[in-house]
């Protein structure tokens, strides 16, 4: 490919709109352009990355059994209400109607199309286990689309889905899904760590995230230090005894009502009352699928909201308006308090080994001191309710955590019957009986991984590409255009590395050398070939790893094999 003859529209300039190191090198390097809010033109070079990464899904995919097709990615609401998702996926699904006033969606993902074609479609456990996937746009209306491809409205993705009988065939479908997306990160070039996480709005009982490793990245990852435990922080487990002593251990003390003047945070009356944060319980009023809940946490810790979700088994969960606070406990925000109250009461595992502790006295300007569950009030459901910390232990061997940060590339999730029962997909099983069928759910973000790719290897220069997934192998820079010497050596390579099925870009734009430097820099291309007639002198050319500063003088004659095998070399080294 002749650079002349492509479209690779770089800049200099860091794009004012670009808050992460992958949006401000997709844009300087040619890769996309804004249309609006959250939605991007891939241009070729960024089209060519995408499309490596979608060949290496499809190869994996298809190695694992998976059977491709392609789905409607506009969808009817009948469908969403039948599932129960039109009312509770939220303000993300982009709802329209159409000239007949039907009312559908620009789907985000799949469930409920693929369910609807496997029920009409298989009706006998013969016809399974069976996976299907797609490669296709979605759309989601994200409140604040940013981090350009990495957290856009419409994006590119790969989503699957598994049928079977029984949960043992489920089980080996989720498995061969996760060896699946284990070599397709590893194809792409990436480091990537699988951590546990929650379900969210998919459903289902159990799921895995990919995770690109990276610093830059948006998510916190627990990882054991010993074992081989990985979460997410929403999805990290805490250990009920993993709870320091806390201070307050001696016989109960008498329940005191203490004024507390415009004493609202946990800082404020801690430093107050003279007593540690982790001596207090703050009271949470949250709102569970319209019902309001009381959550107890103690002072020092943070409510994870999934795991308050999945405990009360709720589709939606957010803090109460202040009107609701007031209504629940009569008192102001930040005085809510378990003593008297009259709503449902849950509450962290750590407060089961508190003991003489303060909370909230449902009074403006007032709290309680020496407040002890059982003998002031009741909890009607314990569970693990807190985020982890630093602090904690691994839940599973007890040895101490670490938090490391990655970007989601990827999601499996097990599915269970949740849309199979709300869409009646049934099978005759070996017994004649019907039966729903076991799903499962599995997504690649496409685009995500390529900028995944970039906010882990990247240095000051721009884009350090893995080659599988580069917009190409080889650049070849010729420094002297007007030399016919020079342009007929760079086209002899550029001849001979195509010929090899070499994805190669000769430079052959009249700018000053610097200048091809920087561009090829900035693409990230592995490998650059630079012609130069002071090198000719001496019969040979420079060439240079994208991830080296070492330059290498090799013969000209030698020149096209040398780089093959240098292609050979690093993907080697990544497979």
């Amino acid at each position: 490919m002749r650079y002349t003859s492509y479209f690779i529209p770089t800049h200099k300039e860091v794009p004012s709109d670009a808050e992460v190191v992958s949006h401000q090198l997709m844009v300087r390097a040619g890769m996309i352009r804004k249309l609006t809010s959250g939605t991007y033109t891939y241009l070729p070079a960024g089209l060519r990355a995408i499309r490596k990464v979608e060949a290496i899904i499809r190869e994996e995919m298809n190695r694992a059994g998976a059977i491709e097709i392609l789905m409607p990615a506009v969808q009817p609401a009948e469908l969403w209400q039948e599932s129960g998702r039109w009312e509770h996926y939220g303000r993300e699904l982009l709802r329209f109607r159409d000239r007949h006033d039907r009312e559908a969606c620009f789907g985000p993902t799949h469930e409920e199309v693929i369910t609807d074609l496997v029920r009409k479609e298989i009706h006998s456990y013969k016809q399974m286990p069976i996976n299907l996937y797609q490669i296709q746009t979605k759309f989601r209306d994200e409140i604040r689309p940013r981090f350009g491809i990495m957290r856009a409205r419409e994006f590119i993705m790969k989503d699957a889905y598994s049928f079977d009988v029984d949960e043992e065939g489920a089980n080996r479908s989720y498995e061969v899904m996760y060896e699946a997306y284990s070599r397709i990160f590893r194809r792409c070039g990436l480091r990537f760590r699988a951590v546990e996480a929650d379900t969210g709005t998919i459903g289902g009982r159990y799921s895995h995230e990919f995770m690109v490793l990276a610093e830059t990245g948006e998510d916190q990852i627990v990882n054991c230090t010993a074992c081989s435990y990985a979460a997410n922080l929403e999805r990290a487990e805490v250990r009920p005894n993993d709870a320091p002593p806390v201070p307050g251990s001696d016989p109960l003390g008498p329940l005191t009502a203490a004024a507390t003047p415009g004493m609202r945070t946990v800082e404020e009356v801690a430093a107050f009352l003279s007593v540690s944060p982790n001596q207090i319980v703050k009271t949470l009023v949250l709102v569970a699928d319209d019902h309001p809940v009381a959550v107890l946490i103690r002072g020092d810790h943070d409510l994870n909201e999934a795991k308050l979700r999945n405990l009360l088994g709720a589709q939606t969960v957010e803090l109460a308006s202040e009107r609701v606070v007031e209504e629940t406990t009569a008192a102001p925000m930040g005085f809510a308090g378990p003593v008297g109250l009259k709503a449902k009461i849950v509450a962290d595992n750590a407060i089961k080994t508190m003991r003489n502790f303060v909370t909230g006295g449902n009074q403006k300007d007032l709290h309680h001191v020496n407040v002890n569950l059982e003998r002031d009030f009741r909890v009607d459901q314990f569970g693990d309710l807190r985020v982890i910390t630093p602090a904690d232990r691994c839940p599973r061997c007890g040895r101490p955590i670490e938090f490391g940060r990655g970007i989601e590339v990827g999601h499996i999730f097990k599915l269970g019957t949740k849309y199979s029962q709300a869409l009646n997909a049934v099978f005759l099983n070996r017994e004649g009986k019907e039966s729903p069928i076991i799903m499962g759910c599995y997504g690649i973000g496409v685009g995500r991984t390529v900028a995944a790719a970039i906010e882990q290897n990247h240095d000051a220069d721009g884009i350090v590409f893995p080659i599988p997934i580069a917009p190409f192998e080889v650049t070849i820079l010729p420094l002297q255009m007007h030399d016919l010497e020079v342009m007929e050596a760079a086209d002899t390579i550029h001849e001979g590395l195509t010929g090899a099925g070499i994805d190669t870009l000769l430079d052959d734009r009249h700018e000053r050398p610097g200048f091809k430097f920087n561009d090829a820099d900035l693409l990230g291309i592995p490998i650059r070939v630079t012609v130069g007639a002071k090198g000719l002198k001496n019969g040979q050319v420079e060439i240079k790893l994208r991830s080296e500063t070492e330059t290498r003088f090799v013969p000209l004659d030698h020149a096209a094999s040398f780089v093959k095998d240098k292609v050979e070399t690093l993907y080697d080294s990544i497979e």
